[in-house]
């Protein structure tokens, strides 16, 4: 009845985000694309679209849930009001928690909104 949603947002989506921004967007999405789903590069980018999406929020009933999550995806890339730098920074930061969460000197990272 609704098209596929997933609780968080899935690393077989990443694809399909390429072309909504400019070149360094595209550069990032064909690396982190080509990556296992385990590598620490695709979970900081799993991360960053969990945070951006508002995916702690999404529910089987709301709106973002019944439309899916590749809409969803496409629709808060697109309306990001910053640069591409900002989201690459974005994405920077989600590599450093990840990081250091896997080594064990920061806390999970926590959910927070960006």
């Amino acid at each position: 009845m609704y098209p596929k949603a997933e609780v968080l947002f899935p690393a077989p989506l990443i694809p399909r985000l390429k072309g909504l921004r400019g070149e360094k967007w595209d550069a990032l999405i064909d690396r982190v694309s080509k990556l296992p789903e385990t590598d620490i590069d695709t979970l900081a980018f799993c991360l960053l679209m969990i945070r951006l999406d508002g995916c702690l929020k999404c529910y089987s009933g709301s709106y973002k849930f019944m439309r899916g999550c590749e809409a969803c995806a496409v629709q808060s890339v697109m309306q990001f009001k910053g640069e591409d730098e900002d989201l690459l920074e974005l994405y920077a930061k989600a590599q450093e928690e990840i990081r250091n969460y896997l080594d064990g000197v920061g806390p999970p990272p926590d959910g927070s909104p960006l």
